[in-house]
């Protein structure tokens, strides 16, 4: 998938008038987007749809409309869309109650690099987590990792041709598995490959 230019972002004023009905559009483009992981993990899978709307709404928010700083919310965001071999998504580890919340990330440390996606038939792709951050792992955890997933040519015309997709978490005290995935949702990440 192409980066998202200046080019490809709405004015400030144009978005306001859209994002209505753009965002109804986003939100039902990233219900086949996302895989939970038992009932407190999730993957939100990542594309230049999705990624526009977060810029979108980061500039809307921050009333940005100056060239450098659209400038500045492209190179952060435009990372996180796929290139074509990739799976790139937002794991969040999600409860409700913020104690309880913080309670478990200090006994999840290195969780994010347990995330793992499997095409039928070939040994699991585990997460490269927040690349780009510097995160201690030793004994806690953050909620929310960045992570990117790499496929040979072979997985992705495995996955083309049909082969079914799983994903799971390999943590002591926190194994999850969903296999294989819904097949909206497989159809979606599909579509990522180029």
């Amino acid at each position: 998938m192409k980066n998202l230019t200046r080019d490809d972002l709405f004015s400030l004023e144009e978005y306001a008038n859209k994002r209505q009905d753009y965002r109804a559009s986003v939100l039902e483009h990233k219900k086949n987007r996302q895989v939970a992981l038992g009932e407190n993990a999730t993957l939100y899978f990542e594309d230049r749809m999705t990624i526009q709307y977060q810029i979108q709404e980061m500039l809307r928010i921050e009333k940005i409309f100056e060239a450098d700083g659209i400038n500045e919310e492209l190179s952060a965001y435009n990372p996180l869309i796929p290139e074509g071999k990739n799976l790139k998504a937002t794991f969040m580890i999600e409860y409700s109650d913020a104690e309880e919340r913080q309670r478990v990330l200090e006994t999840l440390g290195g969780i994010e690099e347990k995330v793992w996606i499997q095409v039928e038939g070939f040994d699991k792709v585990y997460a490269i987590a927040d690349e780009d951050m510097d995160r201690n792992r030793d004994e806690k955890t953050s909620a929310v990792h960045f992570m990117r997933f790499e496929f040979s040519d072979e997985m992705i015309a495995a996955l083309k041709s049909g082969k079914a997709l799983s994903m799971g978490i390999d943590y002591e005290g926190f194994m999850q598995k969903v296999s294989p995935i819904d097949s909206n949702t497989q159809q979606a990440l599909v579509n990522d490959f180029e």
